[in-house]
Formats: C-alpha cells, sequence, structure tokens
C-alpha cells in the first residue's frame, strides 16, 4: 500500500525539482543585499525547521564553522516561527525551501528570478498554502489538506473562545478581591466623617457591582464551554456573595441557585478524568457555608469536613471559614468544633482560630457574684492566651486582653 506523509505533518517534500539558477557576476567584496522571509506550510501556519537555499551561490569559505559553511553557500536556516534571514552578493537567484527532514535533491519549493540587490533587504515569504502550489499536491495529500484546514479551523475558534475564557477569569478574581476590600474601599470614598451606616450601604453596593459583574460574565462563560468545573465553581461563588446581599425574603432562592451551581461542580468533577481537588474543595467549602447559613449543621459540617479531605493544603483555611461562618450566624457550639478541627491541623499559623474557639466558649461564662468577675469555662482561658502569644499585637489583642482581666483567677496579661 502506498504511503505518504504531507509535508505540514512530516517529512514529505512536495516535489523533486532541479537547482534552476542564474546569478549576474559577483558585485565586489564587500557589497552584499540582505533577503529574509516567513515559510508557511500549506494549511497557512508557520513552517517551522528546514533550510532556504540561494541556488548557485558560492562556494565555502576555508576553515568555516557549520553555519557559516552554511551560510556562504546561501543556505539559511528556518527558525522556530518559520522566520529566515541572509546576506547574498547581488544577483538573480532561485530560491529553494527543503524541509528538515528532506534529502539535498528533494526541493520543497521555489521561487525564480528573484533579486538580491546590494545595500537592499530582499523580502521573499515562501507560502506553500497559495492555489498555485496546492493544485500540485497528490489528491489524497489534497484531500488531507481539508480536512487538516477544517480541524485548525476549529481548533482556532476553541482556542479564541478560551482566551476569552481566561480573559474572564483575570477580571473575576479581581472582582472576588475588590469584593472582599468593599469596606475598605468604602470607607476611603465616604471619608472620616462617614456614619456606621453610610459605609455599610455602601460596602454592601460595592459587593453587590462586583458580584453581579462576576455572575454575568460566568454566566456568558459556563454557557460557551459548560464542560469546565472551574468557571461553574466561580459561578456559584459569584451567586453566593448575591445571595449574602439579597433581601431576606429572597435569599432562600438565591441560596438554592447556588446550591445548584456548585453541585454542578461537582456532577462535572465526578465525570472527569483528570479531577480538580481545587474545584472540589472550592465546591463543597461553597456548600458548607450555604448549609451553615441555612441552618443545617450536619450537613455543613460534612461539606466542610469533604472540602479538606479533598484538597488537603487548604483543610485549616476552609475549617477556619467554617467557624467565621458559625461565629456570624450565633452558632457558638459548631463554632468552636470548626476552630478546633483546623487548630489540629494548623495549631500555629492562625492565631485568629483560638479567639474564634475563646469566644465561642465564653458564651457560656458565668459571673462571681461576690467578686463581679467571668468565671471562663474550661478552655476558655487557654485559647484567648494562646492567642495572644501568637499575635500580641494582633487586630484583636485589646478585646482579648480586656475580657482576661476581667476573668476570676486568670493572671491579667500585660
Amino acid at each position: 500500500m502506498k504511503r505518504t506523509i504531507p509535508l505540514w505533518m512530516g517529512l514529505l517534500a512536495f516535489a523533486f525539482l532541479p537547482a534552476l539558477a542564474q546569478t549576474t557576476n559577483p558585485a565586489p567584496k564587500g557589497s552584499t543585499g540582505k533577503i529574509h522571509g516567513h515559510v508557511i506550510n500549506p494549511t497557512g501556519a508557520p513552517q517551522s525547521g528546514g533550510t532556504v537555499t540561494l541556488a548557485g551561490f558560492g562556494k565555502t569559505a576555508p576553515g568555516a564553522n557549520l553555519q557559516t559553511e552554511l551560510e556562504s553557500k546561501g543556505v539559511f536556516q528556518v527558525d522556530a516561527n518559520g522566520d529566515y534571514a541572509g546576506e547574498a552578493a547581488p544577483g538573480i537567484y532561485t530560491i529553494e525551501y527543503r524541509a528538515a527532514d528532506s534529502k539535498p535533491e528533494q526541493i520543497t519549493d521555489k521561487f525564480d528570478n528573484v533579486k538580491v540587490l546590494a545595500g537592499q533587504d530582499t523580502l521573499l515569504d515562501i507560502d506553500m498554502s497559495r492555489k498555485e502550489y496546492v493544485d500540485k499536491l497528490p489528491a489524497d495529500q489534497q484531500k488531507q489538506l481539508v480536512e487538516l484546514k477544517k480541524h485548525n479551523t476549529e481548533a482556532m475558534k476553541t482556542n479564541e473562545v478560551i482566551r476569552h475564557i481566561n480573559d474572564d477569569l483575570k477580571l473575576v478574581s479581581q472582582d472576588f478581591k475588590d469584593a472582599d476590600n468593599a469596606r475598605a474601599t468604602a470607607a476611603q470614598a465616604l471619608g472620616s466623617g462617614a456614619s456606621k451606616t453610610d459605609i455599610d450601604a455602601k460596602e454592601a453596593e460595592i459587593k453587590t457591582a462586583k458580584f453581579t459583574d462576576a455572575e454575568t460574565l460566568m454566566l456568558k462563560d459556563t454557557a460557551a464551554k459548560p464542560d469546565s468545573s472551574i468557571l461553574w465553581a466561580q459561578l456559584g461563588q459569584a451567586q453566593l456573595g448575591l445571595a449574602q446581599l439579597s433581601a431576606v425574603d429572597d435569599r432562600p432562592a438565591k441560596y438554592a441557585q447556588a446550591e445548584a451551581t456548585y453541585k454542578k461542580v461537582l456532577e462535572l468533577e465526578a465525570a472527569s478524568k483528570k479531577p480538580n481537588p481545587q474545584a472540589q474543595g472550592a465546591a463543597n467549602a461553597g456548600l458548607g457555608e450555604i448549609y451553615a447559613r441555612t441552618g443545617k449543621v450536619p450537613e455543613a459540617n460534612a461539606a466542610f469536613d469533604a472540602a479538606a479531605k479533598i484538597n488537603p493544603p487548604q483543610a485549616a483555611t476552609y475549617l477556619k471559614n467554617e467557624a467565621v461562618i458559625f461565629f456570624q450566624t450565633g452558632n457558638s457550639v459548631a463554632q468552636v468544633a470548626a476552630a478546633d478541627e483546623a487548630i489540629a491541623i494548623d495549631p500555629k499559623g492562625q492565631p485568629i482560630l483560638y479567639y474564634l474557639k475563646g469566644q465561642g466558649l465564653v458564651q457560656n461564662a458565668t459571673v462571681d457574684t461576690k467578686t463581679g468577675k467571668y468565671i471562663l469555662p474550661p478552655g476558655c482561658a487557654e485559647a484567648y492566651q494562646m492567642y495572644l502569644q501568637l499575635a500580641p499585637a494582633g487586630p484583636l489583642a485589646t478585646e482579648v486582653k480586656g475580657i482576661l482581666a476581667q476573668a476570676a483567677g486568670v493572671k491579667a496579661p500585660k
């Protein structure tokens, strides 16, 4: 069976063409012209590798190295981008391109009557996608070329979609950062005389705008590439942010929407041949937050534990966030449990965990009727003291010192 390998996929030269060239009398020594160009294969893409030869160009200089020897023969290498360049004596040449694996007698493409003028730079692109060249290819190679061009066109469209998606992901990442910094931005925008109510309103306005922008971009991108779990995870984060900002009556529906999105992430990941722990961790943590904020404590614990298990490098962060959310929702028991889990993983890396534990435990403090001081429950003082040990000048240090100073049987911190 006849076997051919197309040029654009490998080795085959278009034809076996004789090296025809005409040159004028050489110009005086030192008087040369330049020639450069771009080599394009039949698909329209750059053709890397191979050589461009000015047929009939001179002889090798004595003692020349390989590159100099090639250039002295008028042979110029084609680089990885499909570009070539060189110098030659003025004259009229036949320009020959040989693919990287061609034999010396094989000429892949050629152009006759190319002028090189002294002191000038001649541009000659070797474009093998031109009709004249393609029409001379064997029928089977022309058919392969049609199929390959179709495939390349589809690939280019896909790459363009991916490029736009990557641009959108950068914008969404910045949106989330801006949302995280919304309160500081609001305070700066309103000035030192602004009331807490005004700052709260401005913060909510900024966050709503950022989460809405992120949601819009990710709705577009999940429609364009519905099999990407990362895009769905980002969409879920935006929807969760909007749910927290929505009116109380609207929150159940908003949380349900975010929950469905996060479950879509896990569905895609379950079917993936290359699961993404980061996407799975983010989805489970997102579900955990939804359940925590809607009073589903066992479901929240299970989801946060799943996040920690699937993505161990972020386990302490997931569990810290769980403790923070339970603190925000007023569930001190779940808050302490989550803080203890996170501390077990990262005992000294996150001082806030000890504050959260102490704050959860202090809810059960009683008052000594004789002294008026707090009687802290077991583990509470130790948690606060560990916070001060790890963050003596931390943002919560003054508050913690104040609590310990009012506690019975606890040495007042300095």
